[in-house]
């Protein structure tokens, strides 16, 4: 039996997700073998996954969304590092009901960046997702040495909104070690930098970003895309990277990762591969995956589809747990997905399901021993 499951956000961690499956499972079958390997997908719970499949967890103090100062993790194994961008400049990490759209900045993430290389990685998972930003990466690529300049030769103000002062830009200062290091960028979002379906667009508005506010970060970024195509060291490179899948990732980090010579990949793939899912998946004869809100985000990148479609190449059952169910039996079919379990067919109250996920969760899992084992 495996637990490859993620987060239930606002209730359990992708870590508690599995003690909860597990003790669920052993009321039915106490001396169950269970394998537990949390997942994530590169967005927040990355870091925590890749410590529970027994990374090394590293903290920094390094610039928050608006400058103050906060506690970052990494996690590091053996020359690899998994980085999670929200760990820095996330959402969660600015105060209590402020959202700044315009001014919040990446420059903590590339802090993180730089705490990885001073560490010895020499392969970094860059997970993006969560983001309180939308600046392009531009604060990220500030901190790893890089020079944004208006026309009075001072630096630009950080944020998405301080990248329409742009007048200059120099990536000849970004650290050398960049060179040696295989970046990877791990993304579900495979959206471009700016236009209809770009960051500002799309995401701005989960931000706090108003509808005059969108306009403005897509003309600044826009801006600042231009800028970067007319550098020696950039060039025509820069407008085939905003066009690219996964530029508009995190508020545009994408682009500024990309510029860095971050490979794309779907963030669900590289997480598998980095935590040993493989040889995981080998071993079970049943694999239980499940994130809080199976629907149809799930089935664009997200760690359940991941997870069902790896399983099924293998020819192994799946079976899904979640707060809430919004898929048919069919889709969930197609998805690799047997049957699934949400704490909603236990607890009506969506509010209660919440609150006590855990042992909730618990007696959805007896529901599947009962299915599946006994």
């Amino acid at each position: 039996m495996l637990v490859a499951a993620d987060k239930f956000k606002g209730s359990l961690t992708a870590v508690e997700v599995a003690e909860r499956v597990t003790a669920g499972l052993r009321r039915v079958v106490p001396d169950l073998a269970v394998e537990a390997l949390p997942v994530a997908d590169g967005g927040d719970g990355t870091v925590a996954a890749a410590v529970a499949a027994g990374f090394e967890r590293r903290e920094v103090r390094v610039a928050g969304p608006l400058g103050d100062e906060v506690t970052a993790a990494f996690a590091l194994r053996d020359g690899t590092a998994v980085v999670e961008m929200a760990e820095a400049s996330g959402l969660q990490r600015l105060p209590e009901g402020v959202l700044a759209p315009l001014t919040s900045s990446t420059y903590g993430s590339g802090e993180l960046l730089r705490a990885a290389l001073d560490a010895g990685a020499r392969t970094i998972v860059f997970g993006v997702g969560g983001s309180a930003t939308t600046d392009g990466g531009a604060g990220m690529l500030s901190a790893l040495g890089a020079r944004f300049l208006d026309g009075h030769g001072e630096p630009v103000a950080p944020g998405g909104g301080g990248l329409a002062d742009v007048a200059s830009a120099d990536l000849s200062g970004l650290d050398p070690r960049l060179t040696d290091v295989e970046l990877v960028l791990a993304s579900d979002v495979d959206n471009p930098l700016t236009g209809p379906k770009g960051a500002p667009a799309v995401y701005g508005p989960q931000k706090g970003a108003s509808p005059q506010d969108v306009e403005t970060l897509d003309a600044a970024l826009t801006h600042f895309a231009k800028v970067l195509a007319g550098t020696v060291t950039v060039g025509a490179r820069a407008a085939e990277y905003a066009a690219s899948p996964g530029a508009g990732a995190a508020g545009g980090i994408g682009f500024g990762a990309m510029l860095l010579g971050a490979r794309f990949r779907p963030g669900i793939e590289v997480m598998l591969d980095v935590l040993g899912f493989a040889p995981a998946l080998e071993r079970a004869d049943l694999v239980i995956t499940g994130e809080g809100s199976l629907d149809e985000q799930t089935l664009h990148g997200k760690a359940p589809a991941g997870v069902a479609s790896a399983a099924r190449a293998a020819g192994k059952e799946v079976v899904a747990v979640c707060g809430r169910l919004a898929l048919a039996p069919e889709v969930l079919g197609r998805a690799g997905i047997r049957r699934a379990y949400p704490l909603t067919d236990v607890e009506p109250d969506v509010a209660k399901c919440i609150a006590d996920a855990g042992p909730i969760l618990e007696r959805v899992a007896e529901r599947i021993g009962r299915d599946f084992l006994a």
